[in-house]
């Protein structure tokens, strides 16, 4: 059996993603996108525990799963999660200098996400997740 696509061409896996969520969020550039896509990763990542973490990380393509996982301190409590408005903060509070997180970072990340994940295996993981992570997700 050939290695899956995800892992024959993760580069272009990865592009297609942060054009999605460039489009997404109407942001005029990928490089612009690159720092939402880590913003809204990480805020996220912020906000659960490490098991919730890893079982999270397990559906996400790998170059996307590379960058949730980066610089990660494991030992950091989750926060809260709270309501969108601090996911924005959080969002817009990394690389805040070159930071151009739209009002609607969380939801065309999570579109963007949402085309790239099997979505049985997307609504399977937001099953396990507590109620804040799927209200983060949530693209309704």
């Amino acid at each position: 059996m050939p290695p899956p696509f995800e892992y024959q061409n993760p580069t272009l896996q990865f592009e297609r993603f942060l054009v999605s969520a460039r489009d997404h969020a109407g942001l005029p550039t990928t490089n612009m996108a690159w720092n939402m896509v880590v913003g809204v990763l990480h805020a996220f990542r912020s906000r659960l525990s490490l098991a919730d973490g890893i079982r999270f990380a397990r559906v996400l393509p790998p170059m996307v799963r590379a960058l949730f996982v980066e610089d990660w301190d494991p030992n950091q409590p989750p926060k809260d999660f709270g309501d969108a408005s601090a996911w924005l903060a959080d969002v817009r509070s990394v690389r805040h200098e070159h930071n151009f997180s739209p009002d609607n970072a969380v939801l065309a990340v999570a579109r963007a996400l949402r085309e790239q994940v099997h979505p049985p295996t997307w609504d399977r993981t937001m099953e396990s997740m507590p109620e804040g992570a799927r209200s983060y997700w949530a693209v309704d």
